[in-house]
């Protein structure tokens, strides 16, 4: 990974993410457990390499950093529980854009924790790419498809998992500066998986039990998104400013409408389009007066 370009690392981790949104419509099994055997399954193929080739990285790891690293795994874990669900009740092209407001809640985020200065510019994008949000919400409640009637509980999830995506990244970002890209990633998997499991029990749903297919989902969901695409992500971050990372994951939307066209045959309304535009554009402006 040292060899390679940051932004050709973000062009991969892009089309690699643009692939869940598709993989998770595909699996039929509840979307806890999804999300959490796909977060397992990238840990077992990360964790053997980090503990073999990084055991003076964790040794040297506070329990400052393990502690908020963990918490962070928590907030993944909110993310990708709300995420996935959200793709139950709403369309792949609202979910997918409203979860990448991720930028919008960053800029917040910064301000109300790291003091710094939020223009006009910013509260503009802001306000512009809450508008889309509400645009793309009325769209799917009117659009007479299966989903309309539960568009906006599927629309306020893929919200909820933007705004722990935006936790998610602004942690990165800082303890990514002095600590090791697998340890890192080993400790917020973890713990992410760790919560999801929880939530897996506590609905009493089974962990077994599936047909092969939908083991072969998990398997590709770790790989692709998990690997390639989260993980890719948390070495960006120690590369390139969050706003970098923010405003290239704006991508993904892009990814998986057209996917979902391709493979799903979903084809967005003109409002939606015209909503997600608004969306995309005021999260532009936002991440880039950062």
């Amino acid at each position: 990974m040292a060899r390679v370009p940051p932004p050709v690392a973000l062009a991969v981790s892009i089309l690699a993410l643009s692939t869940s949104a598709i993989l998770v419509r595909w699996s039929e099994a509840p979307s806890v457990v999804v999300a959490f055997y796909r977060v397992l399954f990238t840990l077992l193929l990360l964790a053997p390499v980090a503990l073999v080739r990084h055991r003076a990285d964790f040794r040297a790891l506070s329990v400052r950093d393990a502690g908020v690293a963990a918490v962070t795994g928590v907030a993944l874990a909110i993310h990708f529980a709300a995420w996935f669900e959200s793709l139950n009740w709403t369309s792949v092209a609202a979910s997918v854009t409203l979860v990448q407001t991720q930028p919008v809640f960053v800029a917040i985020g910064a301000y109300l924790l790291l003091d710094e200065r939020v223009t006009v510019r910013t509260v503009g994008g802001i306000t512009l790419a809450l508008a889309g949000a509400a645009v793309m919400s009325v769209s799917d409640l009117l659009s007479g498809t299966t989903l309309a009637g539960t568009a906006p509980y599927g629309n306020a999830l893929a919200l909820l998992g933007g705004l722990m995506a935006a936790c998610y990244v602004l942690a990165g970002r800082s303890l990514r500066q002095r600590i090791a890209l697998l340890p890192y990633v080993s400790v917020v998997y973890g713990s992410c998986a760790l919560v999801l499991l929880v939530l897996v029990f506590a609905g009493g749903t089974p962990l077994t039990g599936y047909p092969a297919r939908e083991w072969l989902l998990f398997v590709a969901m770790a790989v692709g998104p998990g690997v390639f695409g989260h993980t890719v992500i948390n070495w960006a971050l120690a590369h390139v400013e969050s706003s970098v990372v923010s405003v290239s994951l704006l991508g993904e939307p892009v990814g998986a409408t057209l996917l979902a066209f391709l493979l799903l045959a979903e084809i967005p309304g003109p409002t939606t389009v015209l909503g997600g535009l608004v969306v995309l554009t005021g999260i532009g402006l936002t991440a880039r007066t950062r």
